[in-house]
């Protein structure tokens, strides 16, 4: 079988004449031309941007970058976005001999930096065909994470855009939190603390009201909660029988069952359609990833041949990819593979626990340096990479909302 992932075929796929976009008073049609992505190995699409200051061009310029786009002179540019931000964010597309792709537009309301992220979702739509990153239901698009102040001990969940900025509080437990999980269509998640007592329990936080309840409370550890692409169900790990196995139950916690019994499970995901649940195991004693139907039967296997000790997986809301964390001596890598196992898994950066954005070929990341980790955002196929705000002195274990 072919390793189409190494070979970085592309394909160039030229739209029909019905879909030639055509200059004012210019019979040429303009041919868009769309590559096949690659995993790592897809060059940048190189763009000039003009007109843009301050955070407005600072917002463009992050957007763009992790979505697979360079900046270069208008003179060597594919595509050249100008525009303005004196007032209201306004600006337009062309292409290398200045035909419109995206025609003159104007946001209003909301902050300049919330008009820039519109735009960037509007020039990505236009050029690539596909939605950007920046709106998700209407809205910016938001990451939960864990923020410790020295990077161990005590920390608290927050929220954000994804690029770290609008950051707010979502707990107050002064206690050891971890594995913020978004609830799929509700401003809610579910995560992991300390705050009762010796043992984690996991919670349901209600974002818009407050309001949070335990819904797993067993002996022993409940942790790493994952909620299904529908939001009816968790996955999570409990050590109810004394070792960490996989459970999935209701999202309020009730009828819950037990997946696994392995000896030591960890870091559940879900696939987009919710028939399967991928996570880290261990069979004869070496660290594996595994699937396993949420309908229980036996586990099944997904190779990672050449990255060793995968853990962290996170599965592509578009179905394709499964992105995970390899770790050998004290490097972690961020891999991704296909998930039908039909190619061997690619390193896109250093790093660890990734999630996935809405369109499947963004993550967010940790970085880590000692103890203090810095959150990323990287694109998987150009491997381009921008550090977001910083909101604590560590800041870790994101989840994109989906």
């Amino acid at each position: 079988m072919k390793n189409y992932l190494k070979t970085g075929l592309s394909i160039l796929f030229i739209l029909g004449a019905a879909n030639f976009i055509r200059g004012q008073g210019d019979s040429t049609p303009i041919v868009i031309t769309h590559q096949v992505n690659t995993i790592g190995g897809t060059k940048p699409v190189p763009i000039a941007l003009e007109g843009f200051t301050g955070e407005v061009a600072e917002a463009l310029r992050f957007d763009l970058y992790v979505q697979g786009f360079s900046f270069v002179s208008a003179a060597d540019a594919q595509f050249v976005v100008s525009g303005s931000n004196s007032g209201n964010v306004a600006g337009k597309v062309t292409d290398s001999a200045k035909r419109p792709i995206l025609p003159p537009k104007s946001y209003a309301g909301a902050s300049p930096r919330t008009q820039a992220h519109a735009f960037a979702n509007d020039i990505v739509q236009a050029i690539t065909g596909k939605p950007g990153i920046s709106v998700l239901r209407g809205t910016s698009a938001r990451i939960a994470f864990k923020a410790q102040p020295n990077g161990v001990g005590a920390g608290e969940i927050y929220a954000s855009d994804f690029d770290g900025h609008n950051a707010s509080v979502v707990t107050t437990d002064h206690a050891i939190v971890a594995a913020p999980s978004w609830v799929p269509g509700r401003l809610a998640l579910c995560y992991n603390s300390y705050a009762i007592q010796d043992n984690p329990y996991i919670f349901y936080h209600d974002l818009k009201t407050g309001d949070r309840k335990v819904i797993a409370r067993h002996g022993g550890s409940s942790i790493s909660p994952s909620v299904s692409p529908d939001g009816s169900r968790v996955a999570m790990v409990l050590s109810v029988g004394g070792r960490p196995n996989i459970y999935v139950s209701d999202i309020d916690g009730k009828n819950t069952r037990q997946l696994t019994a392995d000896p030591e499970d960890s870091s559940p995901c879900w696939s987009p359609d919710g028939r399967w649940i991928c996570f880290a195991t261990k069979v004869d004693e070496r660290r594996v990833l595994a699937k396993v139907s949420v309908d229980g039967g036996p586990i099944q296997k997904i190779s990672t041949s050449g990255a060793p000790n995968p853990s962290e997986p996170d599965w592509s809301p578009d179905g394709k990819w499964i992105a995970f964390t390899s770790q050998s001596g004290n490097y972690f890598n961020i891999c991704v593979i296909p998930a039908d196992g039909s190619a061997s898994p690619i390193v896109v950066s250093a790093g660890e626990d990734p999630s996935w954005a809405p369109n499947s070929r963004t993550l967010v990341f940790a970085r880590r340096s000692g103890y203090v980790y810095t959150l990323s955002v990287l694109d998987v196929f150009t491997k381009q990479s921008k550090d977001i705000a910083r909101i604590s002195g560590s800041d870790s274990e994101p989840s994109w909302a989906k």
